[in-house]
């Protein structure tokens, strides 16, 4: 079995590891924060050790491209939450709204 056969990579964009919806940066970025494999299973418990590992491994193995890909992903991402805040749902204007209201009316008992 080669490393690779760990993982889906259905979009140069998105490696994700086989079997699962985690992405490999959801295991690389408990790894970056300090955390040991046991750690990692302990926050993704759907994964095992032999996944995370062959993430791992992966990981130090192609660094400058993952790192590149990680770098890329945090981008979007953050491309996808800025037009959020810039355009956001109803719903979530609605909740602001309330949580508004409720704020003041906090104020106005004190």
């Amino acid at each position: 079995m080669q490393l690779e056969d760990y993982f889906e990579f259905l979009d140069p964009d998105d490696i994700r590891i086989k079997g699962h919806r985690i992405g490999i940066d959801d295991v690389i970025d408990y790894y970056l924060d300090g955390y040991s494999p046991d750690q990692i299973l302990e926050e993704l418990p759907s994964l095992n050790l032999e996944k995370i590992y062959a993430t791992l491994t992966y990981y130090l193995h192609n660094r400058k491209q993952v790192d590149a890909y990680m770098l890329r992903l945090a981008k979007w991402r953050e491309e996808r939450y800025q037009e959020w805040l810039a355009n956001p749902s109803p719903l979530a204007l609605r909740l602001r709204a309330l949580k508004a209201q409720r704020e003041q009316e906090l104020l106005n008992l004190k």
